[in-house]
């Protein structure tokens, strides 16, 4: 038999696999709106560079600009 804590964590580790496909088909879908819109999308890269992607597959890094938060 589960202890509580044991369900409890099970529930959080579902969540969070919920969480990462929600995440990926929310990517997919945006990758589908600019393919049909002739637009890019713009996310940040796991080094933490901010890019656009074009649907031709081209990725154009966002200069960093100072601001508010530099």
């Amino acid at each position: 038999m589960k202890s509580e804590l044991g369900r409890q964590d099970g529930g959080l580790v579902n969540r969070f696999t919920e969480l990462e496909k929600l995440i990926k088909l929310t990517g997919d879908r945006a990758k589908l709106d600019a393919k049909a819109n002739d637009t890019y999308i713009v996310y940040k890269t796991s080094e933490g560079q901010i890019v656009r992607e074009y649907t031709n597959g081209d990725i154009i890094p966002i200069a960093k600009t100072k601001g508010a938060n530099d």
